[in-house]
């Protein structure tokens, strides 16, 4: 593994690391990388006997996104960067703990020993994604849909007084409501967005005083609130694997964290569309809803304005988001803080947690 160029590792790479999970009786025939994956390396390891599992690398070279300035301090945001071998260790052990499925782990290391970067490796879930299910057959994809949804019910009814990430939690420094609270937070992430977004794009720059006003107008109108829910945070159907029994996985986890409920149903609205309404529950706040709503639309333009400044591929689809949302972004503007729902990207959104 060169360690500076993505898509290089090898059989001989990974030779100590199938040491360490599976003995010395199997080497891996193949190394192949998975798609997605702009945070970590994702590679699929095939053995000889036909038998495969899956090897996240968080090698620095893995990540497209460029360093954001300007953010707070990393462990009080819930927002920084969510990658990172200790969150997702974090989370891994959280989500396990209340029996919500994840990738079962074969060997997680953070040593550089065995690998010049931090890994895990985890069993290979070759089914389908949900997000292939709902396109296949939407049916058929009522059952999954049905647990999954079960599955937030419990993480979401998994309180916290404070929020954060579950590795900032865990660690004892969640910021308390009282020091910060979550609308707080989205307020200062979308001034962060428009401000970055307006030096990157003439046409956010010429709405950023309106849309300012927007935010702290739509901010202004959520009350205070005590406890969080615990939210994966960019749950789009693409992240739902289903295991041979039908239940569906969790990948991607490394951004868990205590935050408001809210949040993750307006993203869940926006990824799964027409099938959301299997997810939706009662008692949500709708002056959060429609703040959260503004904060992500224009996260989805702000976001892809950055990793366009970089090497990321698939670049037309990145300026496809923007367009897309852009066009939701200044609904906001008229009328003036209605927030209709809008912006169903599912299987076309990256994550907006950055």
């Amino acid at each position: 593994m060169t360690g500076t160029t993505r898509g290089e590792v090898t059989p001989e790479d990974v030779a100590g690391v199938v040491r360490a999970a599976f003995g010395s009786g199997r080497g891996p025939v193949r190394v192949d990388r998975l798609r997605g994956g702009s945070k970590k390396g994702v590679y699929r390891l095939t053995f000889g006997d036909a038998s495969s599992a899956v090897l996240y690398s968080w090698a620095a070279s893995e990540n497209y996104w460029p360093a954001r300035a300007g953010s707070p301090d990393e462990r009080e945001d819930p927002f920084s960067d969510a990658t990172g071998y200790d969150l997702f260790v974090a989370a891994h052990r959280t989500l396990t703990g209340l029996g919500v499925r994840a990738p079962r782990v074969r060997l997680a290391d953070d040593s550089r020993e065995l690998f010049p970067a931090d890994f895990v490796v985890v069993e290979d879930l070759r089914g389908e994604t949900l997000d292939d299910l709902l396109d296949r057959d939407r049916d058929a994809a009522g059952a999954v849909m049905a647990r999954l949804g079960e599955m937030l019910t419990v993480l979401h009814g998994s309180p916290s007084p404070v929020l954060g990430k579950v590795a900032v939690v865990a660690a004892g420094d969640g910021v308390a409501p009282g020091d910060r609270t979550a609308e707080r937070t989205v307020l200062d992430r979308v001034v962060r967005d428009l401000a970055e977004g307006a030096a990157l794009d003439p046409r956010l720059a010429e709405l950023r005083e309106p849309l300012t006003e927007v935010a702290a107008e739509l901010a202004g109108a959520v009350g205070p609130r005590g406890t969080y829910g615990l939210i994966h945070g960019e749950l789009g159907p693409d992240h739902v694997l289903i295991d041979p029994s039908g239940r569906p996985v969790l990948i991607d986890i490394e951004g868990l964290m205590y935050f408001d409920v809210e949040w993750e149903h307006v993203f869940l609205r926006i990824r799964f569309g027409d099938s959301y309404p299997a997810l939706h529950r009662p008692g949500l706040d709708e002056d959060r809803l429609r703040f959260y709503r503004f904060a992500q639309h224009l996260s989805l333009v702000a976001g892809p304005l950055r990793i366009l400044r970089g090497d990321f591929p698939d670049r037309a689809f990145m300026r496809g988001l923007v367009e897309e949302h852009l066009h939701h972004t200044r609904a906001f503007l008229t009328p003036r803080g209605t927030g209709r729902p809008g912006g169903d990207c599912r299987s076309r959104c990256p994550g907006i947690r950055r």
